[in-house]
């Protein structure tokens, strides 16, 4: 008995000594992304006019599309049962999920030069995580432009619907950005995997990224059944847009479609698996 209460006493203790270290490895990760986005957002002020420019910039592209969304509902009053406020808080979340994943994920979008030029052998023998040094290469706060277009369509889009606010639709909000978060990051990790082998990033992959924005202005339900199922089953996007919209507008009442967009950061093990498969295949180009 002695034994047994022992060996279970060091089990503990190693459990506890193990989440100690990961908690320690995490808050340093933080910390260090926080001191690359500080690096960056000295950068960027260096040139105000530039940068406060590309912002007003990113909110007339927004805004086009806003205005697109709003003639063709001037012609059509609804779009399979959904209405023109409907539809734009659908886009509104999307708009809010691309623009995050852009401002916060897009040190990806440079990555095929690192690869080409040799500096990805620098950045594999710092003593870093390889994803985290990417990840602080680049942050694209201009996206805040876009970032507060996708909140005013929101705000109106919600007063316009007439959604019955409720904590669950409030968590399936919070959910589907998250969800939609993590869905645009893996796409970004699997488009820059591919530089492991081509050295160029492949266009193909703004189909799936730029693409999805797009396509995302209206319900992807509208789209047919095997676009549905695509989006459902290979790419998740259905799973932080369409199913839990049909919840915040009372047109389905199980809870599974809120915990629904949460199911869809399961996509990032395969874009992290995948990315993984192409630094252990990566052979330094030089430069």
């Amino acid at each position: 008995m002695i034994y047994g209460a022992g060996k279970i006493s060091r089990e503990v203790c190693r459990v506890r000594n193990d989440g100690k270290v990961f908690f320690h490895r995490l808050k340093d990760a933080a910390r260090l992304y926080w001191r690359y986005m500080s690096i960056n957002i000295r950068c960027m002020m260096q040139y105000k006019t530039s940068f406060f420019l590309s912002v007003i910039g990113q909110f007339l592209v927004s805004f086009n599309v806003f205005l697109g969304i709003l003639f063709m509902f001037q012609r059509f009053h609804r779009v399979e049962g959904f209405t023109y406020s409907q539809v734009l808080l659908c886009f509104s979340i999307v708009l809010l999920e691309f623009a995050l994943a852009e401002m916060f994920v897009r040190g990806f979008d440079a990555f095929s030069g690192t690869v080409r030029t040799g500096e990805f052998d620098r950045i594999l023998v710092r003593p870093r995580n390889e994803i985290l040094q990417v990840l602080g290469s680049k942050f694209e706060l201009t996206r805040i432009g876009r970032l507060l277009q996708a909140v005013v369509m929101f705000v109106y889009g919600v007063t316009a619907s007439g959604v019955r606010w409720t904590v669950l639709k409030a968590l399936t909000v919070l959910f589907m950005l998250v969800g939609g978060v993590a869905v645009f990051a893996g796409l970004f990790i699997i488009y820059v995997a591919f530089c492991f082998f081509t050295l160029e990033g492949l266009e193909f992959m703004n189909v799936f990224t730029d693409g999805a924005r797009e396509f995302g202005k209206y319900p992807i339900g509208v789209y047919g059944e095997k676009i549905l199922l695509f989006a459902t089953f290979v790419i998740p996007y259905a799973l932080v847009q369409y199913y839990p919209l049909l919840y915040l507008l009372d047109m389905r009442k199980s809870l599974v479609y809120v915990f629904l967009p949460l199911a869809a950061c399961l996509f990032l093990i395969p874009a992290l698996l995948f990315w993984r498969f192409g630094v252990r295949h990566y052979k330094s180009s030089g430069s």
